[in-house]
């Protein structure tokens, strides 16, 4: 369906750039006109402009669009992310010591889990994930943590939409799903079974600030041979825990890509 035109040079920009929100990496120039509401002429002046600017790519093999370095250049020095970033890293970086799985550390973001640093090695399991992109809530590792403990009215919203079949692991049921996300609250950690990706599993974790909010989930993603919740969640709750501790000791948020507080509920 086609968006509703915008009114503005700065609407418009700002439509171009939410053409990319549902996640898609790669989008054609049609696709970002349709989904921006804009005519051909007019997406192809701005996109141009954009691209010139650094805030768009265009990729040199089929010549669709990505968003650029320099936008996420701009976003990750958002203090609630670079100060996230800073203080998850060293544990990560430990993290992926001790697994040599892909560590992940995603927050909620409109609906979705945004991804905002990611480590992983040659011999790791491909994943789908790339930092600055959004993934679904209900197929993922870190989403389902982050979906866990959203608010209610945040959670029930998202199980009304259409939940995405990614492969036929995915849980779509709106009440199995919410029976998962409760036994994620109740035992502390999510798991996935080939849900976002075939042949690659996760575990997930909460990550929670000085009075006990959820603000982030740190995950592994491993493949799925080997993804034993008993070996990956030792080492991921440690690393969890010590971020906690630091984001208590030395980090303060006032971005909305945190979840309003709200005392966590089965």
């Amino acid at each position: 369906m086609e968006a509703r035109r915008p009114p503005t040079v700065a609407g418009k920009v700002m439509a171009i750039l939410d053409a990319f929100a549902p996640g898609d990496v790669r989008l054609t120039l049609s696709e970002i006109c349709r989904r921006a509401g804009l005519p051909p002429s007019t997406g192809h002046r701005l996109v141009g402009e954009l691209t010139a600017g650094g805030f768009l790519e265009r990729t040199p093999d089929d010549g669709t669009y990505r968003i650029g370095t320099r936008l996420w250049r701009i976003g990750s020095r958002a203090p609630a992310v670079s100060g996230l970033r800073e203080l998850a890293l060293p544990h990560m970086e430990d993290l992926y010591e001790a697994t040599h799985d892909n560590v992940q550390l995603a927050v909620l973001g409109d609906g979705r889990a945004l991804f905002v640093e990611r480590l992983r090695g040659r011999r790791s399991v491909p994943v789908v994930t790339r930092v600055g992109a959004d993934l679904p809530l209900h197929a993922t590792g870190a989403g389902k943590v982050l979906l866990a403990h959203a608010p209610p009215e945040v959670r029930e919203a998202v199980l009304a939409e259409p939940l995405t079949r990614h492969t036929p692991a995915t849980l779509t049921d709106p009440d199995e799903l919410r029976r998962d996300l409760a036994a994620t609250r109740r035992r502390g950690y999510s798991t996935t079974r080939d849900e976002m990706t075939v042949g690659a599993s996760s575990v997930g974790v909460p990550v929670r600030d000085r009075e006990g909010v959820v603000v982030a989930a740190l995950s592994l993603v491993a493949r799925t041979r080997g993804a034993d919740p008993r070996r990956l969640l030792p080492p991921l709750a440690t690393a969890a825990r010590a971020l906690s501790r630091d984001l208590a000791v030395q980090w303060h948020s006032d971005s909305d890509i945190v979840p309003p507080r709200h005392p966590d509920t089965d």
